[in-house]
Protein backbone atom coordinates (compact mmCIF):
# COMPACT_ATOMS: atom_id res chain seq x y z
CA UNK A 1 0.00 0.00 0.00
CA UNK A 2 1.29 3.29 -1.22
CA UNK A 3 0.65 6.15 1.41
CA UNK A 4 1.15 10.40 -0.44
CA UNK A 5 2.27 12.79 1.78
CA UNK A 6 -0.51 15.18 2.23
CA UNK A 7 -0.53 18.62 -0.29
CA UNK A 8 1.45 21.36 0.49
CA UNK A 9 0.07 24.85 1.20
CA UNK A 10 1.01 26.79 -1.81
CA UNK A 11 -1.85 29.30 -0.87
CA UNK A 12 -0.27 29.94 2.43
CA UNK A 13 3.51 30.21 0.86
CA UNK A 14 2.28 32.79 -1.26
CA UNK A 15 -0.02 34.30 1.35
CA UNK A 16 3.38 34.64 3.59
CA UNK A 17 5.44 36.17 0.73
CA UNK A 18 2.90 39.10 0.41
CA UNK A 19 2.72 39.25 4.28
CA UNK A 20 6.43 39.70 4.45
CA UNK A 21 6.57 42.00 1.37
CA UNK A 22 3.99 44.02 2.93
CA UNK A 23 5.82 43.85 6.40
CA UNK A 24 8.66 45.78 4.85
CA UNK A 25 6.34 48.10 2.62
CA UNK A 26 7.87 47.14 0.07
CA UNK A 27 6.18 47.35 -3.37
CA UNK A 28 6.93 44.58 -6.04
CA UNK A 29 9.12 46.57 -7.75
CA UNK A 30 11.17 46.63 -4.43
CA UNK A 31 11.02 43.25 -3.47
CA UNK A 32 12.29 42.77 -7.34
CA UNK A 33 15.29 44.57 -7.40
CA UNK A 34 16.33 43.28 -4.02
CA UNK A 35 15.93 39.40 -5.33
CA UNK A 36 17.27 40.09 -8.62
CA UNK A 37 14.01 38.78 -10.23
CA UNK A 38 12.01 40.47 -12.58
CA UNK A 39 8.69 42.41 -10.95
CA UNK A 40 6.64 39.86 -13.15
CA UNK A 41 8.22 37.11 -11.76
CA UNK A 42 7.34 38.70 -8.40
CA UNK A 43 3.72 39.54 -9.15
CA UNK A 44 2.93 36.13 -10.79
CA UNK A 45 4.69 34.20 -7.91
CA UNK A 46 2.93 36.42 -4.94
CA UNK A 47 -0.82 35.91 -6.90
CA UNK A 48 -0.31 32.01 -7.31
CA UNK A 49 -0.14 31.97 -11.18
CA UNK A 50 3.48 30.25 -11.19
CA UNK A 51 5.04 28.70 -7.88
CA UNK A 52 8.42 29.63 -9.21
CA UNK A 53 11.52 27.37 -8.69
CA UNK A 54 13.89 26.57 -5.53
CA UNK A 55 16.37 29.42 -6.85
CA UNK A 56 13.56 31.77 -7.01
CA UNK A 57 12.26 31.04 -3.58
CA UNK A 58 15.85 31.30 -2.31
CA UNK A 59 16.66 34.50 -3.60
CA UNK A 60 13.33 35.71 -2.05
CA UNK A 61 14.22 34.37 1.08
CA UNK A 62 17.59 36.18 0.85
CA UNK A 63 15.82 39.41 -0.16
CA UNK A 64 13.47 39.05 2.60
CA UNK A 65 16.23 37.72 5.32
CA UNK A 66 13.94 35.00 6.31
CA UNK A 67 15.86 31.64 6.52
CA UNK A 68 14.28 29.07 4.04
CA UNK A 69 13.28 26.47 5.85
CA UNK A 70 11.11 28.76 7.80
CA UNK A 71 9.50 30.41 5.09
CA UNK A 72 8.78 26.79 3.58
CA UNK A 73 7.76 25.26 6.64
CA UNK A 74 4.07 27.35 5.92
CA UNK A 75 3.84 24.68 3.17
CA UNK A 76 2.69 22.49 5.73
CA UNK A 77 0.01 24.48 7.31
CA UNK A 78 -2.66 22.27 7.37
CA UNK A 79 -0.22 18.99 8.70
CA UNK A 80 2.30 18.31 10.62
CA UNK A 81 5.76 18.92 9.29
CA UNK A 82 7.70 15.70 7.95
CA UNK A 83 9.61 13.73 10.86
CA UNK A 84 7.29 15.12 13.73
CA UNK A 85 5.63 12.12 14.58
CA UNK A 86 9.03 10.40 14.84
CA UNK A 87 10.56 9.56 18.03
CA UNK A 88 13.86 10.96 19.06
CA UNK A 89 14.27 7.67 21.28
CA UNK A 90 17.74 5.87 19.62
Amino acid sequence: MTILPPDPDLDALRRELGRLRAERGWSYDELASRSGLARRTVIEIEQGRTIGTLKTWHALAHALDTPFDELFAILCHEHDLPGAGASSDS
